[in-house]
């Protein structure tokens, strides 16, 4: 990719505390309206509205900063994400349209269930962080040409690394009968929002399975909607839609100071795909709670 220059700054500094995104997101007494206005005001930069830095809908709207977490979580409050190639500028994207899914909208194809009722594999949550973010930095067969690596490159693995550490990064995983990983995806919880960052699968359908495992426990926890990103065919298939970038903005705006069942590591037991279709809950390690 290659992006547009500009001769001003992008951000400008605001404030430096990764201890503030313990405070802000621990504080059971804050109200949505202050938590809104520190969630963007968190880290160095102030980052310029997508609207008037990209009114013609590009999709680029800056172009510097860094990847610290407190960074990230801020951009994300403001409906931006990173994705550059390594060895150049840091990019932040606000595409339009933007790509969503509403969790109980989701609709498993009639091959899909099929089969998962004879699959013997299991899905878990936050088993396998390392392994699911560096499968999905591998080159694959959608659509990547031969050679071509992602954008998923070191500096972004370490900086999801340790938001999952933070306890805002999350992966599902999918598992064969021999506790091999097969397919699995990863992205950021904030609020009542999801924001899936990449999936992938060693076995047909694993990552389709892992997204439906990600859908069931969406609407278990009490999140709203899964943002995709950039559209594709195969997000597609699996029932997302197109929302206008003002409408998905206006939505999160709402949605990032919601409350949701939050995604401790090893909370959840392992549960086997064939589970999928019944209604029965994705058991916490102590049972229900």
């Amino acid at each position: 990719m290659s992006y547009p220059q500009s001769d001003s700054p992008a951000y400008t500094r605001f404030t430096d505390s990764a201890d503030a995104l313990r405070l802000l997101f621990d504080n059971p007494q804050i109200t949505p309206e202050t938590f809104n206005f520190c969630i963007r005001r968190l880290g160095r930069y102030d980052f310029p509205a997508p609207a008037s830095a990209d009114p013609e809908g590009m999709g680029l709207v800056a172009v510097g900063a860094d990847l610290a977490p407190e960074t990230l979580i801020s951009a994300y409050a403001q409906g931006l994400f990173p994705w550059f190639n390594e060895d150049e500028p840091i990019a932040w994207w606000c595409p339009e349209p933007r790509c969503v899914m509403v969790p109980s909208d989701y609709q498993p194809s009639k091959s899909l269930r099929k089969q998962v009722r004879r699959a013997r594999w299991q899905i878990t949550l936050n088993r396998s962080f390392d392994e699911v973010i560096h499968a999905c930095s591998l080159p694959r067969s959608d659509g990547l040409p031969v050679g071509e690596h992602t954008w998923i490159h070191d500096e972004m693995i370490a900086a999801y690394t340790q938001l999952h550490a933070y306890g805002f990064a999350h992966s599902i995983e999918v598992w064969d009968e021999h506790a091999q990983l097969i397919g699995g995806l990863y992205g950021l919880k904030i609020g009542s929002i999801y924001f899936g960052e990449s999936m992938f699968h060693h076995a047909s359908n694993a990552s389709k399975i892992a997204f439906w495992g990600l859908t069931r426990l969406c609407r278990q926890s009490g999140v709203a909607l899964i943002d995709c990103q950039l559209p594709n065919d195969h997000l597609l298939s699996l029932g997302a839609d197109t929302l206008h970038r003002a409408d998905f903005l206006a939505q999160l705006d709402k949605l990032i100071s919601e409350y949701s069942v939050k995604w401790h590591k090893d909370a959840y037991k392992a549960l086997p795909v064939s589970e999928l279709e019944n209604t029965t809950l994705w058991q916490l390690q102590d049972g229900p709670r």
